[in-house]
């Protein structure tokens, strides 16, 4: 394949990517409450991987991009649900191989998916969690805003974790409110003074 030919494929490549974020993360429905594209969910994936290696001491950057490609195949064959699992299968190593034929990425990126595949280095597992925490931090979301129906979910995820820090991190994380953040980097002051004019004494 020329030089031309191969900058088109990674055009339609890059518009294919595009697709994981019109993509529906399909465990919502079942839940009730919450929603979130397979974009999405790989960005925060992949920031939780650089994390996660990071605290232990591997190679933060590939688990990053283990998580980055973790859902790739989804952009052609859709987000399948645990139920969903039950019933239907997808042909996800086809897909990889069509959507990245005569880009010359295919060599390393399938590397990735088939070492997440494999499971057997601890960036895999990591990568795995790092999935996984994702999801239960969009569950303690769902819960603190009242959906009872979380708990059971956190649970289940919980038990799916590999990596210890993974599982510390998952403590963590049920004893945190979502908002703590916002209103931890404020000066709880603003509030009051954010409204009222300089101008006038009252």
């Amino acid at each position: 394949m020329n030089m031309e030919a191969n900058l088109k494929r990674l055009v339609e490549f890059w518009f294919e990517v595009g697709m994981l974020k019109k993509t529906p993360r399909s465990g919502y429905q079942f839940l009730g409450t919450g929603k979130e594209n397979v974009a999405e969910h790989c960005f925060r994936t992949a920031i939780i991987g650089f994390t996660l290696g990071r605290l232990a001491k591997v190679d933060a950057y590939k688990v990053a991009l283990l998580c980055l490609f973790h859902d790739l195949a989804e952009a052609r064959c859709g987000d399948f649900n645990y139920v969903n699992k039950i019933y239907n299968t997808a042909n996800e190593k086809q897909a990889i191989e069509d959507a990245l034929y005569g880009t010359g990425l295919e060599e390393e990126i399938k590397e990735f998916i088939e070492e997440l595949e494999r499971g057997l280095t601890l960036e895999a597992a990591l990568a795995h969690d790092a999935d996984q925490l994702d999801l239960i931090l969009n569950l303690k979301e769902q819960l603190d805003l009242g959906n009872k129906y979380a708990q059971k979910w956190i649970d289940c995820a919980i038990k799916r974790l590999q990596t210890e820090q993974g599982k510390e991190l998952a403590k963590y994380i049920q004893e945190t409110d979502h908002t703590n953040w916002w209103f931890r980097c404020q000066d709880t002051s603003w509030w009051e003074k954010k409204h009222i004019s300089k101008k006038h004494d009252f």
